[in-house]
């Protein structure tokens, strides 16, 4: 098992350090960890100590990550750390992300033949939080690149410009959480910033990442006409061919607001259409259109049934009824 140095880090008197991979900037004690749980001050030396240390191995369909406009149909490898630099009361996946669990370590070398014994068209780094696992996804993406598979993180987007500038290179496509458009969501119910995460994702549009949104619409607390309408506008204002995601949230964690309904998920969808080409219903059945269609003919060209896909009117990544070239990645 590798134990590597982290890279963005400085030191500090009294073998103190300060982490400077998120916005968290957190001044760890010798023999402390930061808020992640993932990088751990060893005698005045920052450590990735969980290092390709994995929660979860599974192959899993690229929509479940969910990206509906990358490589559709397609299954991905999956892997997360345990840990995760926010503490978000209502976190759907807190088991792995706020405690600890069982991990096993998989060397980057042995991921990328991993992915290459399971038909997966690459590795997707997700679960939890994995832009606290820099230094792992970093080595990893690259490997994944020189062997022609693709690399995806699903994330809160909570980290500093520069590790995410030399990241985003070797990353072909994320989705986000975007949590709320409103900074006090962030502050009192996830422990994070909003411009962070917005930084983030506007970097990563930058930078050439296939980039698709999600938005966990949340009862009494980011589910407001006003919010939606500020949400799509700023995705919009990037790209108007952004895909956003808006999921359904169930009691979980630390937050027992009820789950949101199908009202609200259906209403939220239909306002957020009047600014993007592309809004899906996740984590609930019935609402919304699921199919991915022509922007410009609407013929279907990705259909959808759960997690059953098939890509039927797509040639190349033009579509076979119009011609038009469509917003998909194949």
């Amino acid at each position: 098992m590798d134990i590597v140095e982290a890279r963005y880090y400085e030191k500090r008197d009294n073998r103190k350090v300060r982490c400077l991979l998120c916005p968290q900037f957190c001044v760890i004690e010798p023999g402390e960890t930061g808020t992640c749980r993932l990088r751990t001050n060893i005698d005045g030396i920052l450590y990735a100590t969980e290092y390709g240390k994995t929660v979860a191995l599974n192959i899993d369909p690229i929509e479940k990550k969910p990206l509906y406009h990358f490589k559709p149909g397609k299954s991905i490898l999956s892997i997360g750390p345990n840990g995760c630099n926010f503490n978000c009361r209502f976190c759907q996946n807190w088991n792995i992300s706020q405690d600890k669990s069982l991990t096993q370590y998989i060397p980057p070398q042995r991921l990328v033949e991993l992915a290459g014994s399971n038909g997966s068209i690459g590795v997707a780094f997700t679960y939890t939080e994995p832009l606290v696992w820099f230094e792992y996804i970093y080595d990893s993406a690259k490997l994944l690149r020189d062997a022609g598979f693709a690399a995806v993180i699903v994330s809160n987007g909570f980290i500093n410009e520069q590790p995410a500038g030399e990241l985003f290179g070797y990353i072909d496509a994320a989705n986000f959480d975007l949590k709320s458009i409103r900074d006090d969501f962030y502050r009192k119910l996830c422990g994070g910033r909003l411009k962070d995460v917005q930084n983030t994702i506007r970097l990563a549009v930058e930078m050439g990442v296939h980039v698709e949104i999600t938005n966990l619409l949340i009862p009494g607390e980011n589910d407001s006409e006003e919010e939606i309408e500020e949400l799509a506008d700023w995705i919009a204002d990037l790209d108007p061919a952004i895909v956003l995601h808006i999921s359904r949230y169930f009691p979980n964690y630390d937050f027992q607001a009820p789950p949101t309904s199908s009202r609200s998920i259906n209403r939220a969808c239909e306002i957020a259409a009047k600014r993007l080409k592309y809004v899906y219903a996740g984590n609930i059945s019935g609402i919304g259109d699921p199919d991915t269609r022509c922007a410009r003919c609407r013929a279907i060209l990705v259909a959808r049934r759960g997690y059953d896909v098939s890509v039927t009117g797509l040639d190349g990544n033009m579509c076979s009824a119009c011609g038009a070239e469509t917003d998909l990645v194949v």
